[in-house]
């Protein structure tokens, strides 16, 4: 986490996401809150946006094209967010788990396995952070930085989705 010498330190708590619907998004409707492990929590929330937008038939390529304002929209969000807060790029800015995951599940096959296994490599390459994804993430400020490593993992995992589901 990098601090931000221009903006107060601030401990993010319901009050705070609530004083502003831009941080209530940020922290995916709560999810970053979590003590443990925010970012998969995060990931979490992919699934009930997810499944509806399924529902009505919005998949594959549709949804990636949906995932393109969402993304703009987390460049914003959680630009305004990390600064309120005093940091860059803070573990409970959540928003670009949701949509690199939305990213996963566009193209996971329509199952229980499928969608497992999106959630695991997605996870993984996050975590991880294999190169370029690290340089990313260490070098890029703002909201468009907070917002674009985890696509960048998103593609990763598409990768490899794709690989182990061809070989199956």
């Amino acid at each position: 986490m990098t601090i931000l010498a221009d903006a107060p330190r601030i401990t993010p708590n319901w009050r705070f996401l609530l004083s502003n619907p831009i941080h209530l998004l940020s922290f995916g409707f709560g999810s970053g809150l979590m003590k443990k492990a925010p970012g998969t929590w995060g990931t979490l929330v992919a699934y009930p946006v997810f499944f509806p937008l399924l529902a009505l038939g919005i998949h594959g390529w549709m949804l990636v094209a949906l995932c393109l304002p969402l993304f703009l929209i987390g460049v914003y969000a959680c630009g305004v967010t990390g600064r309120a807060l005093g940091v860059h790029d803070y573990g409970g800015i959540v928003w670009d788990e949701v949509v690199g995951m939305l990213m996963v599940l566009a193209f996971a096959p329509a199952s229980w396995a499928g969608w497992m296994l999106a959630f695991a490599l997605f996870r993984l390459f996050d975590i991880v952070k294999p190169w370029p994804i690290r340089w990313f993430d260490q070098r890029v400020g703002g909201g468009f930085g907070v917002m674009v490593d985890d696509v960048i993992a998103a593609l990763f995992a598409l990768a490899a989705q794709a690989a182990i589901w061809h070989w199956l």
